[in-house]
């Protein structure tokens, strides 16, 4: 069978040795003047050969695949690689024993198409034509860089070096160094592993499945549920939409990297041309075209002296190259004819990706910063099946009818203005959700022995120096001057409240202080990230630091954990918790911070509920514990913070007088928020609830609908009652609704309960119940509707509607 296919092989290549020669006697008939060209151009038969050209490379790739396979599988089947094969290489060793060894799809000398033209298959009109000339000058250095590169490996794997890789089971396998590849061992443990298979990890690091192992190790093969393969998924997603977007407008790419959900490539267009989403169904086109061919993933370890040569053409990449790649090599990534400044890894080929779909474009700035170019941010999202791309676009809906800025306006609670950018108007409805929050946890605070302080908004700069954010935050603050002096308005309240604790001598016997703040911050962010409420410019936290000895960490973090479980039970959020522990660059004494991270995960193991450890993700500045909630539809939020701090007491010579007389004992800071943003608190509440307000927090609680005009003045005294009782309550007294509108209208307002008032109720002194999901609960005395919804109110009860 190996001997026929051979033999298939060299006549086809003889076929295209032919079809290459005619080419080249057509272009130098082209070159022969217009008139020939004119009859070239119009030649069936022509047209003919590049039909059939197309169809040659296409199985010549085939042909050659499925020869590597065969020879392959007949080696398995001989224990080894047979004579005649060995005779006819002259350099290929016998394999060590136990060598697992599998079809390689994608073998460093795998067949590739003839030429660049055989990339604008299918050839679609709207693409550049020609393409961009850095394309072509591109790919001939990166062939000049992939032969020797071949060559190396197959230096390297001629030492025949044995390895042995241990499975996530405990299992180990043999192969060789240079040689095996984690694809051949997936392909080893079931080939449904190896065809879900999205990429590996090996010994901790993510590792490209078609590249070679260099010695022995670990080795897990991860699919689309993980984590880190959905960023390797989407990340190799974004390298096709930078091959279309190359395609389709010429420009320079920038970054493309994975996002939380997605993707995006950032692509600079000289002159006025923009990105338009008429223009994403062309894109898309074009993404699918390059999915189709199956375009194989190569890496390649380069010189920076070279790949500044390689991307003389864009300079955004050079400057990455010089400004960001330190190491003497890097590695850029190829796929069809895009070869990118990557690290990687990446999937196997761009077959994987079986549905992208393009939904969004947004202008941003180079690395965000405005005093840099313009750049066209184009948006994708992929998935290994079209059933999941569908469930994705559901879910999109679903969040676009849960949108707060949607609600917000629907419901008028709040409104933003292009004269104060980024700072919210709350109206009367969205200021008594933004006060009852704040109240809520104000009665909390009295509970557990918070004292709420009020800081100063602008400060002197010397105090933004001595905490270190003049140095490292000063572009994001608002700042002026003020009789030669510059002041800031304070982005955060820890440095007023470092001064709080130092305005006079402290004592062991004060501590723990636990001092809050909901003082109004700025913070000047660029004007393209704005986003309703989730990212402002003026905003309030129910911020607070405590200021506590190392004995007293373990006891304060179990407060903190305990407080937010009791908010978030509340709201009706699950939460995610994890401990950051001290990074590779950290500041101060090592024995301090495995003392603090040691009491940490005591309280985090006492509080009772599941967490996750991050290593090494900690801030210079101390351990902390990230927490993340969880709202309706499945998304996460980070909004809690309880961050230690040992450097803050050091920068501001925080002490107070330990219990043995010694006045220069050092506090520790934890930084605390529940909340977090009240703004982005009130976006995630209004989404969670889509607008359906549990009775406490509600904006509109009780609608009061007079049958006839007869009742209208009973109405106006039960309502106005209800106002001075504490509730958010209204009379609709509009006489050209009939009593069915009335109360349709209050149900989508919103309101949680809509009490009805007739000429029996006017007598009875009662009002006939009912909710804004259409249960009846008959009539009831005014006064016993009261106290019942003042229980419930009380209890902040998610349910009333139910409970009443």
């Amino acid at each position: 069978m190996a001997e026929c296919m051979a033999a298939r092989l060299t006549a086809q290549e003889e076929q295209i040795e032919l079809l290459t020669r005619e080419f080249s006697l057509l272009r130098d008939g082209l070159n022969g003047g217009p008139e020939v060209a004119s009859i070239l151009a119009s030649s069936r038969e022509l047209e003919s050969l590049r039909s059939e050209n197309e169809k040659l490379n296409f199985r010549l790739v085939h042909l050659r695949r499925a020869l590597q396979e065969e020879l392959a599988l007949e080696g398995q089947g001989k224990g080894g690689i047979n004579k005649g094969q060995e005779k006819k290489t002259g350099k290929e060793q016998q394999q060590p024993k136990n060598l697992v060894q599998y079809p390689y799809q994608y073998p460093n000398n795998s067949p590739q198409f003839l030429s660049l033209s055989s990339y604008k298959s299918p050839c679609y009109s709207f693409q550049l034509k020609p393409w961009p000339g850095y394309i072509s000058e591109r790919m001939q250095l990166y062939e000049e860089l992939k032969t020797e590169s071949d060559a190396l490996l197959a230096r390297r794997a001629a030492d025949n070096q044995p390895i042995t890789v241990e499975l996530p089971d405990g299992c180990r396998v043999e192969g060789q160094a240079w040689v095996t590849t984690p694809y051949q061992l997936a392909c080893g443990i079931s080939q449904g592993l190896a065809d879900n298979a999205v990429i590996s990890r090996v010994n901790g690091d993510l590792w490209d499945l078609d590249r070679p192992l260099e010695k022995t190790c670990s080795l897990e093969i991860l699919r689309f549920d993980n984590d880190d393969a959905q960023a390797v998924y989407w990340h190799s997603s974004a390298h096709i939409l930078g091959e279309a977007m190359e395609r389709f407008y010429g420009g320079c790419l920038c970054y493309g990297p994975p996002i939380e959900n997605g993707f995006y490539y950032d692509m600079f267009l000289d002159g006025p041309q923009g990105v338009s989403s008429t223009e994403f169904d062309y894109l898309e086109a074009l993404c699918k075209s390059v999915v189709k061919e199956k375009q194989p993933f190569e890496r390649l370890e380069v010189s920076k002296e070279t790949l500044l040569k390689m991307f003389k053409y864009n300079k955004f990449k050079c400057r990455i190259l010089n400004e960001k790649v330190t190491t003497p090599t890097t590695t850029v990534y190829r796929c069809g004819p895009l070869i990118d400044l990557c690290r990687g890894p990446h999937v196997r080929h761009t077959g994987k990706i079986k549905a992208l779909k393009i939904y969004k474009n947004s202008s941003t700035y180079w690395e965000g910063r405005s005093d840099m170019e313009t750049l066209q941010r184009i948006y994708g999202i992929s998935f290994p099946d079209s059933k999941m791309l569908k469930e994705w676009e559901r879910f999109q809906e679903e969040a676009r009818n849960r949108d707060h800025r949607k609600i917000g306006k629907e419901q008028e609670l709040f409104f933003f203005h292009d004269l104060s950018p980024g700072s919210c108007f709350f109206l009367p409805r969205g200021a008594y959700l933004y006060n009852t929050l704040t109240d809520f946890i104000r009665e909390e605070y009295c509970r557990r022995g918070y004292q709420e302080v009020a800081s100063p908004n602008i400060y002197n700069s010397k105090l933004w120096e001595t905490s270190g954010h003049w140095q490292h935050y000063s572009d994001n603050m608002f700042s002026f001057p003020v009789e030669q002096d510059i002041f800031a308005l304070k982005p955060m309240n820890c440095p007023g409240h470092c001064l709080m604790f130092s305005h006079r001598p402290r004592s062991w016997r004060e501590l723990p202080l636990r001092l809050a703040d909901f003082g109004v911050l700025h913070r000047n962010e660029l004007s393209g990230t704005l986003t309703g409420l989730t990212r402002v410019r003026r905003f309030q936290q129910d911020d607070a630091h405590i200021f506590c000895t190392m004995e007293q960490i373990e006891s304060e973090m179990k407060g903190c954990l305990d407080f937010l479980r009791c908010v978030y039970d509340i709201f009706g959020f699950s939460f995610q918790l994890h401990l950051s522990t001290r990074p590779e660059k950290y500041l101060g004494d090592i024995a301090v911070w495995n003392q603090a991270e040691m009491q940490l995960e005591n309280s985090l193991n006492e509080f009772g509920e599941p967490w996750k450890l991050n290593p090494g993700d900690g801030a210079f500045y101390g351990p902390k514990i990230d927490i993340k909630i969880k709202d309706a539809i499945g998304r996460y939020h980070q909004c809690a913070t309880i961050q230690l701090d040992f450097q803050l007491p050091i920068r501001f010579n925080l002490t107070f007088v330990g219990k043995d007389g010694d006045d220069k004992v050092r506090p520790v800071i934890i930084h605390r928020a529940i909340l977090g943003s009240v703004e982005r608190m009130i976006a995630i509440l209004t989404e969670n609830y889509a607008g359906k307000w549990p009775l406490w927090l509600s904006p509109r609680q009780v609608m009061f609908v007079p049958v006839n005009p007869t009742c209208e003045e009973y109405a106006k005294r039960m309502c106005k009652q209800f106002v001075e009782a504490g509730f958010m309550a209204d009379a609709d007294l509009d006489s050209s609704c009939l009593l069915n509108k009335k109360i349709r209208n209050a149900q989508l307002a919103q309101y949680n309960f809509i009490l009805v008032v007739g000429e029996k109720e006017k007598l009875t002194n009662s009002v006939n119940v009912r909710t804004r999901d259409n249960k009846v609960h008959g009539e009831l005395s005014v006064s016993e509707v009261l106290a019942r919804l003042a229980l419930l109110k009380e209890s902040r009860c998610r349910n009333a509607e139910e409970e009443f």
